[in-house]
């Protein structure tokens, strides 16, 4: 064989060989990573997947989340303190199974590089260091202030606005719930200033402004009521002091407590359904008339709603109060017609428009069912009634009158009385009543004729 035909087997045999060993080689990175592999920036050149896995976990396990406070770090935490698990296999072995192990040789001229995340979390371990972390934010807000909106408040002066504060406190729930959206995203990174509260609200906002002369507005109403003939003008100052401001609803209104308790003391002064009427009698003088069924009571309760109505409108008020009753606060509860029975005297008149119209002497009630005193008034007219009720033996009576009109609700009234020989005088302790008032026959019919239902009856 000659020397050229040696060197061509030569020859072809290295390139046989060279085959051999690159294909062999190419079968080699079937299960291993090319040359210039990285994956996280991590060299993983002819690592197998769970080698480069191991290498991947041994470096993300040394990853820190760092919190910082104005550009300046705060808190550095490894992310598995914070229940972050790391295991890449999975996607190292996809990546292992795309690369395309015949360019193994070129490899060495290019770069292949990768980045693979793993967001595997333990919430049970993230939650536990979530909180902890919460508490370390809390008592760092300790030390800072709260932002604060601008709101309309009461100062010696008056309302006023108060200007927006801007504090450095952190807004804890924002800040751990962003965070836990960062672990989640793989970030490991977070700037709290970023979550400082900012105010909402400032001094320049136009519903405060509008709202601050909603409430100027309601200082300046007036209030005056009408009471049993007298009028009441509400300080100025009271009126201020009953102004509250809500400042979630931002909305004024007036304080019901003290309203109903300024009205309370209005109705324990003028109440004639608990207060005494004074009353200028025909011949004793000015008395004092307990109350009776003819009275009213100042509603509080209607009249305070009507009132912050009212006021909160920008009205001002000047009437008589809501009441309840059979008589009205709009005016004295006694005028000038009324039916007057002096008991001392035994005597009756019937004023009309201040003028007497007929007047009697009565019968009242006996000494054991004495005619009740107090303001009354006529509630019904009744013709050919017939009274009932018990003797104080215990019998019952039954007592015909041509002329019925009761004054309470248990039963006393005005009524003829033919059985009666005369009126007067101390007949009341011998011959009285069950306590109605006897008038003669033939003055009940004219007083009948003439009183109208709802005249007032003052027994004393």
């Amino acid at each position: 064989m000659n020397k050229k035909a040696i060197l061509l087997l030569l020859s072809g045999l290295l390139i046989v060989l060279a085959a051999v060993g690159y294909f062999l080689k190419a079968d080699y990175y079937n299960n291993h990573f090319l040359p210039n592999t990285t994956i996280n920036t991590l060299d993983v050149s002819n690592l197998t997947a769970v080698e480069a896995n191991q290498k991947l976990v041994e470096k993300a396990d040394e990853n820190q989340f760092v919190i910082t406070d104005k550009e300046k770090s705060w808190k550095e935490m490894r992310t598995s303190s914070l229940g972050v698990e790391y295991d890449f296999k999975q996607k190292a072995t996809d990546l292992l199974a795309k690369q395309n192990k015949n360019t193994w040789l070129l490899s060495y001229l290019s770069d292949h590089k990768h980045t693979i995340e793993s967001n595997a979390i333990n919430e049970k371990v993230l939650n536990s260091a979530l909180d902890e972390l919460s508490k370390e934010v809390k008592q760092l807000n300790e030390q800072r202030t709260p932002s604060k909106n601008a709101s309309i408040e009461q100062t010696d002066k008056g309302f006023q606005i108060t200007p927006e504060v801007y504090g450095d406190a952190i807004n804890v729930t924002a800040f751990i719930k962003e965070l836990k959206n960062n672990l989640t995203q793989g970030k490991h990174t977070i700037e709290m200033e970023a979550f400082v509260d900012k105010p909402s609200v400032t001094e320049k906002d136009e519903s405060l402004t509008k709202e601050l002369e909603h409430i100027h507005s309601i200082t300046k109403q007036t209030v005056t009521y009408h009471i049993n003939g007298e009028t009441i003008n509400v300080p100025a100052e009271t009126i201020t002091s009953w102004v509250i401001y809500d400042s979630k609803e931002k909305h004024a209104t007036l304080d019901q407590t003290a309203v109903l308790n300024y009205l309370t003391s209005l109705a324990e002064k003028y109440n004639t359904s608990s207060q005494p009427t004074k009353f200028a009698s025909s011949k004793r003088g000015t008395v004092t008339v307990p109350a009776g069924s003819y009275s009213w009571s100042i509603a509080t309760e209607t009249e305070a709603a009507a009132l912050t109505a009212d006021l909160t409108e920008n009205k001002s008020v000047d009437r008589s109060p809501a009441y309840q009753g059979s008589a009205s606060p709009d005016s004295p509860l006694i005028g000038n017609t009324y039916i007057e029975v002096d008991l001392d005297n035994q005597h009756m008149w019937y004023y009309k428009d201040g003028k007497v119209v007929l007047e009697t002497d009565i019968v009242s009630g006996k000494p054991k069912t004495l005619t009740p005193h107090g303001v009354f008034y006529v509630w019904n007219k009744e013709r050919n009634a017939t009274l009932r009720g018990t003797n104080d033996d215990g019998s019952k009576y039954a007592s015909p009158v041509d002329y019925w009109m009761p004054v309470d609700w248990t039963g006393v009234g005005i009524h003829d009385s033919d059985w009666q020989p005369e009126y007067g005088g101390d007949l009341w302790k011998t011959r009285g009543s069950h306590g109605c008032i006897n008038t003669p026959p033939a003055i009940m019919k004219q007083l009948f004729e003439k009183v109208e239902v709802g005249t007032p009856v003052l027994i004393f």
